[in-house]
């Protein structure tokens, strides 16, 4: 059973090929560590160098050992389309190379697309974006497990045929629109950044008050440990939900994400050790150092990984919510990032979380600052939240412009 093409039921004003129409398609090389004998070792091009909507991230290059006669074949040069051939979250990825990559090959994760008789990858290269927003590429694959767009796949992908002058007049179009979108995106999330600067501010200067002693954390906390390792085994559809190190904010404390839960077989005790309570404060203690969270209601009875702390606090001497704000705020996560050790992989022990020093005023005033900085923090949270929707709504009309001008929906030629 074919795939509908992106357009519908639209009668396009065009004729209707395959992408192999408009160039041809090549797979990369197998990923080679040894030289063969007269190889050269060269950058190559991989999955991880084609992000989302078009962008190239080249900053992170690898290299690899091809044969002379292989280097020349998988050359990149101005005009090529390279497109992510597997991996559930890169699949279908597209972007177009702007200028001749001398000396680069290209991996077997990457499907190369070259233009035939003068013929703009732009054009392609959008199109291949807006087949991806469209949710097009996943239906088209067919995903079961690990999902494959295989070069014959690709070739045989339907697509409209402007003319050459068209495709070029619709790419310069979208190449100046998009630049436009692009430019307003990356103003609203400078503005995004100020206003996590401002929340840090307003949660430092609130404690600055008060006196400058210090007391470890160890004194206020009736239970500290970690999760158990394993969980991966029991990851299901339905069960216990289960609190991994992404569901720990960045820049508050409310827990959230995308929920992950695990069935346990009777024979796996984990019991009460890490079922979270409300209340608990939670640190990230190997990726992501500095996050910390507070478990609400919504939360409860949930399990924790091994990469995050579960502290529980003495209710009747120290407000989980006040030290929390403080690990939010310049002194907090000061102490969290030096106490983080490793080489490539940070980590905090449980010793570093016990050792973190806070300062402990009476409970009145604990009650009194974290009202005041839920109050405080609520207005900026709030700005931040309108902030990202409008960036939302600029990327969906970034997508939605981009997939009306490459099938034709809007005639943009006129003129040009």
């Amino acid at each position: 059973m074919s795939t509908p093409p992106p357009w519908g039921d639209t009668q396009l004003p065009w004729t209707i090929g395959q992408v192999k129409h408009l160039g041809s398609v090549t797979l990369g090389k197998m990923l080679q560590t040894k030289d063969a004998g007269q190889d050269v070792l060269a950058p190559y091009m991989r999955a991880a160098n084609v992000q989302p909507e078009g962008v190239l991230a080249l900053d992170d290059v690898k290299k690899m050992w091809f044969s002379p006669w292989e280097l020349d074949d998988l050359t990149l040069r101005q005009g090529d389309v390279v497109v992510v051939e597997g991996g559930q979250g890169g699949f279908g990825r597209a972007a177009y190379i702007g200028e001749d990559l001398d000396g680069w090959g290209f991996q077997n994760s990457i499907n190369r697309v070259r233009s035939k008789a003068g013929n703009d990858g732009r054009f392609l290269a959008y199109y291949l974006i807006a087949l991806r927003a469209t949710g097009f590429i996943r239906r088209y694959c067919n995903v079961v497990s690990m999902p494959h767009l295989t070069a014959e796949k690709l070739a045989a992908i339907p697509l409209p045929l402007p003319s050459v002058h068209e495709q070029r007049a619709i790419a310069d179009h979208l190449d100046r629109e998009t630049a436009e979108i692009d430019s307003l995106i990356a103003a609203l999330e400078r503005f995004i950044g100020l206003l996590q600067e401002r929340r840090q501010a307003v949660i430092g200067h609130a404690f600055q008050g008060l006196p400058r002693s210090r007391t470890q954390l160890r004194r206020y906390i009736q239970f500290l440990t970690s999760g158990s390792r394993g969980w991966g085994d029991y990851y299901a559809d339905e069960g216990d939900v289960f609190v991994r190190i992404g569901n720990l904010p960045r820049q508050s404390l409310d827990l959230g994400g995308e929920i992950q839960r695990v069935d346990l077989p009777p024979h796996v005790r984990e019991g009460q050790r890490t079922r979270l309570r409300e209340n608990d404060l939670l640190f990230s203690i190997t990726a992501y150092i500095g996050s910390v969270a507070l478990v609400g209601p919504g939360w409860v009875d949930a399990y924790v990984s091994q990469h995050v702390a579960l502290c529980r606090l003495d209710l009747s001497r120290m407000n989980p919510r006040f030290v929390g704000y403080f690990m939010l705020g310049t002194e907090g996560q000061d102490q969290l990032l030096q106490g983080a050790v490793g080489g490539t992989k940070v980590q905090l022990a449980l010793d570093d979380i016990r050792g973190l020093r806070i300062p402990a005023p009476a409970l009145p005033e604990q009650r009194r600052i974290v009202a005041h900085l839920e109050c405080e923090t609520a207005k900026i949270d709030k700005l931040i939240a309108k902030t990202r929707r409008h960036i939302e709504l600029a990327r969906e009309r970034k997508s939605a412009l981009i997939t009306a001008a490459v099938t034709g929906q809007i005639d943009i030629t006129k003129g040009a």
